[in-house]
Protein backbone atom coordinates (compact mmCIF):
# COMPACT_ATOMS: atom_id res chain seq x y z
CA UNK A 1 0.00 0.00 0.00
CA UNK A 2 2.81 2.42 0.92
CA UNK A 3 4.59 1.63 -2.33
CA UNK A 4 1.39 2.39 -4.23
CA UNK A 5 1.03 5.72 -2.42
CA UNK A 6 4.58 6.77 -3.22
CA UNK A 7 4.21 5.81 -6.88
CA UNK A 8 1.00 7.86 -7.00
CA UNK A 9 2.80 10.78 -5.40
CA UNK A 10 5.60 10.59 -7.96
CA UNK A 11 3.14 10.59 -10.86
CA UNK A 12 1.17 13.47 -9.42
CA UNK A 13 4.33 15.48 -8.71
CA UNK A 14 5.38 15.20 -12.34
CA UNK A 15 1.89 16.15 -13.54
CA UNK A 16 1.67 19.10 -11.18
CA UNK A 17 5.05 20.48 -12.23
CA UNK A 18 3.65 20.89 -15.73
CA UNK A 19 0.59 22.82 -14.50
CA UNK A 20 0.17 26.54 -14.14
CA UNK A 21 1.91 27.51 -10.90
CA UNK A 22 -0.98 29.78 -9.93
CA UNK A 23 -3.54 26.98 -9.99
CA UNK A 24 -4.58 25.37 -6.73
CA UNK A 25 -3.31 21.86 -6.05
CA UNK A 26 -4.73 19.63 -3.33
CA UNK A 27 -4.59 15.85 -3.63
CA UNK A 28 -5.22 15.16 0.05
CA UNK A 29 -8.39 13.63 1.46
CA UNK A 30 -10.38 15.15 4.32
CA UNK A 31 -9.10 12.41 6.62
CA UNK A 32 -5.53 13.29 5.64
CA UNK A 33 -6.21 16.95 6.43
CA UNK A 34 -7.40 15.84 9.87
CA UNK A 35 -4.42 13.56 10.42
CA UNK A 36 -1.91 16.23 9.40
CA UNK A 37 -3.66 18.79 11.60
CA UNK A 38 -3.59 16.43 14.58
CA UNK A 39 0.12 15.80 14.13
CA UNK A 40 0.82 19.54 13.92
CA UNK A 41 -1.29 20.08 17.05
CA UNK A 42 0.77 17.48 18.91
CA UNK A 43 4.00 19.11 17.72
CA UNK A 44 2.81 22.53 18.96
CA UNK A 45 1.75 21.06 22.32
CA UNK A 46 5.19 19.47 22.73
CA UNK A 47 6.94 22.86 22.60
CA UNK A 48 5.43 25.03 25.37
CA UNK A 49 8.38 27.42 25.25
CA UNK A 50 7.66 28.46 21.69
CA UNK A 51 3.90 27.94 21.97
CA UNK A 52 2.82 28.75 25.55
CA UNK A 53 -0.80 27.66 25.30
CA UNK A 54 -3.09 28.91 28.06
CA UNK A 55 -4.67 26.21 30.21
CA UNK A 56 -8.35 25.61 29.53
CA UNK A 57 -8.83 24.92 33.23
CA UNK A 58 -7.11 28.04 34.52
CA UNK A 59 -8.62 30.32 31.87
CA UNK A 60 -12.00 28.60 31.52
CA UNK A 61 -13.94 31.87 31.22
CA UNK A 62 -11.72 33.18 28.43
CA UNK A 63 -12.06 29.93 26.51
CA UNK A 64 -15.83 29.91 27.04
CA UNK A 65 -16.00 33.37 25.46
CA UNK A 66 -13.93 32.34 22.43
CA UNK A 67 -15.69 29.00 22.04
CA UNK A 68 -19.02 30.82 21.89
CA UNK A 69 -17.62 33.10 19.18
CA UNK A 70 -16.30 30.10 17.23
CA UNK A 71 -19.58 28.20 17.58
CA UNK A 72 -21.53 31.24 16.40
CA UNK A 73 -19.43 31.29 13.24
CA UNK A 74 -19.83 27.55 12.70
CA UNK A 75 -23.61 27.74 13.20
CA UNK A 76 -23.94 29.84 10.04
CA UNK A 77 -24.30 26.55 8.11
CA UNK A 78 -21.87 27.97 5.55
CA UNK A 79 -18.88 25.96 6.81
CA UNK A 80 -18.57 22.95 4.50
CA UNK A 81 -16.62 20.73 6.92
CA UNK A 82 -18.37 21.93 10.06
CA UNK A 83 -19.09 18.33 11.14
CA UNK A 84 -15.91 16.80 9.73
CA UNK A 85 -13.23 18.92 11.39
CA UNK A 86 -12.85 19.32 15.17
CA UNK A 87 -12.54 23.15 15.18
CA UNK A 88 -10.62 23.11 18.44
CA UNK A 89 -9.46 26.54 19.60
CA UNK A 90 -6.32 27.36 21.62
CA UNK A 91 -4.94 30.65 22.98
CA UNK A 92 -1.17 31.18 22.74
CA UNK A 93 0.17 33.54 25.41
CA UNK A 94 2.49 35.89 23.57
CA UNK A 95 1.60 39.58 23.65
CA UNK A 96 4.34 40.39 21.14
CA UNK A 97 2.74 38.43 18.31
CA UNK A 98 -0.40 39.69 16.61
CA UNK A 99 -1.34 36.51 14.87
CA UNK A 100 -3.82 33.70 14.35
CA UNK A 101 -3.73 30.58 12.22
CA UNK A 102 -5.68 27.40 11.57
CA UNK A 103 -4.15 24.03 10.74
CA UNK A 104 -5.60 21.56 8.27
CA UNK A 105 -8.45 19.79 10.03
CA UNK A 106 -9.55 22.88 11.94
CA UNK A 107 -7.21 23.43 14.90
CA UNK A 108 -7.42 27.20 15.53
CA UNK A 109 -4.71 29.17 17.34
CA UNK A 110 -5.05 32.80 18.44
CA UNK A 111 -2.24 34.80 20.05
CA UNK A 112 -2.95 37.08 23.01
CA UNK A 113 -1.06 39.81 21.13
CA UNK A 114 -3.78 39.84 18.47
CA UNK A 115 -6.61 39.70 21.00
CA UNK A 116 -5.22 42.68 22.89
CA UNK A 117 -4.53 44.63 19.69
CA UNK A 118 -8.17 44.51 18.60
CA UNK A 119 -10.87 46.80 20.02
CA UNK A 120 -14.05 44.75 19.78
CA UNK A 121 -15.43 41.25 19.41
CA UNK A 122 -16.64 41.78 15.85
CA UNK A 123 -13.08 42.39 14.61
CA UNK A 124 -11.82 39.19 16.23
CA UNK A 125 -14.81 37.23 14.90
CA UNK A 126 -13.93 38.50 11.42
CA UNK A 127 -10.33 37.28 11.78
CA UNK A 128 -11.36 33.89 13.19
CA UNK A 129 -13.89 33.52 10.37
CA UNK A 130 -11.09 34.27 7.91
CA UNK A 131 -8.88 31.56 9.43
CA UNK A 132 -11.72 29.03 9.55
CA UNK A 133 -12.29 29.71 5.85
CA UNK A 134 -8.65 28.93 5.04
CA UNK A 135 -9.06 25.47 6.62
CA UNK A 136 -12.61 24.87 5.40
CA UNK A 137 -11.74 25.78 1.80
CA UNK A 138 -8.58 23.71 2.26
CA UNK A 139 -6.28 26.59 1.39
CA UNK A 140 -3.94 25.53 4.20
CA UNK A 141 -3.18 22.10 2.75
CA UNK A 142 -2.88 23.64 -0.70
CA UNK A 143 -0.39 26.27 0.49
CA UNK A 144 1.61 23.68 2.44
CA UNK A 145 1.73 21.48 -0.65
CA UNK A 146 3.26 24.35 -2.62
CA UNK A 147 5.78 25.05 0.15
CA UNK A 148 6.86 21.51 1.05
CA UNK A 149 5.83 19.34 -1.86
CA UNK A 150 3.40 16.46 -1.97
CA UNK A 151 5.90 13.73 -1.14
CA UNK A 152 7.06 15.49 2.04
CA UNK A 153 3.53 15.95 3.38
CA UNK A 154 2.56 12.39 2.48
CA UNK A 155 5.61 11.07 4.33
CA UNK A 156 4.63 13.10 7.40
CA UNK A 157 1.06 11.77 7.28
CA UNK A 158 2.42 8.22 7.01
CA UNK A 159 4.67 8.83 10.02
CA UNK A 160 7.90 8.49 8.03
CA UNK A 161 9.15 12.08 8.35
CA UNK A 162 8.25 13.32 11.83
CA UNK A 163 11.33 15.54 12.00
CA UNK A 164 9.69 17.79 9.42
CA UNK A 165 6.78 18.52 11.76
CA UNK A 166 8.68 21.20 13.70
CA UNK A 167 9.30 23.18 10.55
CA UNK A 168 5.73 22.68 9.34
CA UNK A 169 4.29 23.87 12.66
CA UNK A 170 6.47 26.99 12.60
CA UNK A 171 5.58 27.75 8.99
CA UNK A 172 1.85 27.89 9.79
CA UNK A 173 2.41 31.10 11.77
CA UNK A 174 3.27 32.95 8.58
CA UNK A 175 1.95 30.68 5.85
CA UNK A 176 1.61 32.56 2.55
CA UNK A 177 -1.65 32.15 0.67
CA UNK A 178 -2.40 33.14 -2.90
CA UNK A 179 -4.35 36.27 -3.82
CA UNK A 180 -7.33 34.08 -4.72
CA UNK A 181 -7.18 32.24 -1.39
CA UNK A 182 -7.03 35.45 0.62
CA UNK A 183 -9.93 36.95 -1.30
CA UNK A 184 -12.02 33.81 -0.82
CA UNK A 185 -11.24 33.68 2.92
CA UNK A 186 -12.30 37.33 3.27
CA UNK A 187 -15.52 36.58 1.39
CA UNK A 188 -16.44 33.58 3.51
CA UNK A 189 -15.66 35.43 6.72
CA UNK A 190 -18.52 37.74 5.68
CA UNK A 191 -20.73 34.75 4.82
CA UNK A 192 -20.10 33.13 8.20
CA UNK A 193 -20.82 36.31 10.19
CA UNK A 194 -23.75 37.48 8.06
CA UNK A 195 -26.55 35.75 10.05
CA UNK A 196 -24.85 36.29 13.44
CA UNK A 197 -25.13 39.13 15.95
CA UNK A 198 -21.63 40.24 14.91
CA UNK A 199 -21.30 42.74 12.08
CA UNK A 200 -20.61 40.78 8.91
CA UNK A 201 -17.70 43.02 7.87
CA UNK A 202 -15.70 42.33 11.03
CA UNK A 203 -12.54 41.57 9.05
CA UNK A 204 -12.85 44.97 7.34
CA UNK A 205 -12.96 46.68 10.74
CA UNK A 206 -9.66 44.99 11.56
CA UNK A 207 -8.07 46.25 8.34
CA UNK A 208 -9.52 49.71 8.93
CA UNK A 209 -7.69 49.93 12.25
CA UNK A 210 -4.44 49.00 10.50
CA UNK A 211 -5.03 51.65 7.84
CA UNK A 212 -5.84 54.29 10.44
CA UNK A 213 -2.55 53.53 12.16
CA UNK A 214 -0.62 54.12 8.97
CA UNK A 215 -0.74 50.61 7.53
CA UNK A 216 2.73 49.71 8.76
CA UNK A 217 1.71 47.20 11.41
CA UNK A 218 0.07 44.47 9.34
CA UNK A 219 0.38 41.07 11.06
CA UNK A 220 2.19 38.58 8.86
CA UNK A 221 -0.77 36.23 8.66
CA UNK A 222 -2.83 38.91 6.88
CA UNK A 223 -0.08 40.77 5.05
CA UNK A 224 -0.50 38.88 1.79
CA UNK A 225 -1.93 40.79 -1.17
CA UNK A 226 -4.43 42.29 -1.90
CA UNK A 227 -3.63 45.37 0.18
CA UNK A 228 -5.78 46.39 3.19
CA UNK A 229 -7.61 49.21 1.35
CA UNK A 230 -8.79 46.88 -1.41
CA UNK A 231 -9.76 44.22 1.10
CA UNK A 232 -11.86 46.64 3.15
CA UNK A 233 -13.78 47.65 0.02
CA UNK A 234 -14.29 44.05 -1.10
CA UNK A 235 -15.43 42.88 2.34
CA UNK A 236 -17.87 45.77 2.74
CA UNK A 237 -19.26 45.18 -0.75
CA UNK A 238 -19.76 41.49 0.03
CA UNK A 239 -21.71 42.37 3.18
CA UNK A 240 -23.90 44.77 1.20
CA UNK A 241 -24.48 42.25 -1.60
CA UNK A 242 -25.67 39.64 0.91
CA UNK A 243 -28.04 42.11 2.58
CA UNK A 244 -26.90 40.81 5.94
CA UNK A 245 -29.59 41.10 8.60
CA UNK A 246 -27.38 40.23 11.57
CA UNK A 247 -25.10 42.60 13.43
CA UNK A 248 -27.56 43.17 16.26
CA UNK A 249 -24.81 43.70 18.83
CA UNK A 250 -24.45 47.38 19.74
CA UNK A 251 -21.06 49.08 19.53
CA UNK A 252 -21.06 49.74 23.27
CA UNK A 253 -21.92 46.13 24.09
CA UNK A 254 -19.37 44.86 21.57
CA UNK A 255 -16.57 46.89 23.14
CA UNK A 256 -17.65 46.36 26.76
CA UNK A 257 -17.91 42.58 26.51
CA UNK A 258 -14.65 42.38 24.62
CA UNK A 259 -12.80 44.44 27.23
CA UNK A 260 -14.15 42.11 29.90
CA UNK A 261 -12.82 39.16 27.88
CA UNK A 262 -9.38 40.75 27.54
CA UNK A 263 -9.30 41.29 31.31
CA UNK A 264 -9.57 37.49 31.73
CA UNK A 265 -6.20 37.01 30.06
CA UNK A 266 -2.79 37.17 31.77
Amino acid sequence: MRKYIYVLVAILSISISACNKDEGVNIFTIDQDKELGLQVKQEIASDPIKYPILSRTTYASAYAYLDQMKNTILSSNKVTYRSNFLWELSIIHDDNIQNAFCTPGGYIYVYTGLIKYLDNATSLAGVIGHEIAHADKRHTTEAMTKQYGISTLVSVILGDNQNQLTDIAQSLVGLTFSRENETEADKYSVNYLCPSYYRANGAAEFFTKIINQGGGNIPEFLSTHPNPDNRVNAINMEAVSLSCTGGNITTAEDVSNYNAFKAMLP
